[in-house]
């Protein structure tokens, strides 16, 4: 005997196909993070929701939840707003500086007030943080930058420390040990491993030692 799906489960997915097809057909909405292309709710969606299903309220979309940034200035802003934040923690939180390098797989990438709008990818590297004469170094070990037109910057990183905790003579160890690793390697998952070892305590070396 096969069993049927319950009723509300069969119109759920019903609804879900029909509130679709607005969006396949669409026009893209342009993405900003400014206050005028983040309205609370996303109009669209509810009046097709409305329409398939009147008697239940619609969920949420992300742009419920998103907090609009300021609008772009139209004159240069003289500092930098940065959100820094890890999976567990929060490192800075809408901190004004003058400027942050970050080490995008580009390349070290200096941010200034004013940058253009850009999505950088993070590899391990260094992390400067500038204040007027004051700097914060970090190293992060991956994750990525979002820079604003408006003067913002949001960096997540998956891992990241500030670098005068990390011990110079631990590094070191660690890296002979996993160079050692990827020469002794007899499978293609040994060499992957060992790869990245090196590859991040050589970065936390020259990070110390540059």
């Amino acid at each position: 005997m096969m069993l049927q799906p319950p009723a509300g489960a069969t119109m759920f997915r019903q609804a879900t196909r029909v509130l679709s097809r607005p969006f396949l057909s669409a026009r893209a909405r342009p993405f900003s993070t400014e206050v005028s292309a983040a309205p609370a709710v996303d109009a669209s969606f509810v009046e097709s929701w409305n329409k398939v299903i009147p008697n239940i309220d619609p969920p949420k979309t992300p742009l419920a939840f998103m907090k609009p940034r300021p609008p772009t200035p139209s004159t240069m802003p003289s500092k930098l707003t940065v959100n820094f934040v890890l999976p567990y923690a929060s490192e800075l939180s809408a901190k004004e500086v003058d400027m942050v390098i970050i080490p995008a797989t580009t390349g070290q990438m200096g941010v200034l007030p004013g940058h253009v709008s850009t999505i950088a990818e993070l590899k391990p590297g260094l992390l400067s943080v500038h204040e007027g004469n004051d700097v914060t170094k970090y190293f992060v070990s991956s994750g990525f930058a979002f820079i604003h037109a408006n003067s913002y910057a949001d960096i997540i990183a998956v891992e990241a420390v500030p670098l005068d905790k990390i011990d110079l003579s631990l590094v070191q160890k660690g890296l002979a040990e996993f160079n050692q690793k990827l020469s002794s390697a007899s499978t293609d998952l040994e060499k992957a491993e060992a790869q990245i070892g090196v590859e991040v305590h050589s970065a936390m070396n020259a990070a110390l030692t540059g």
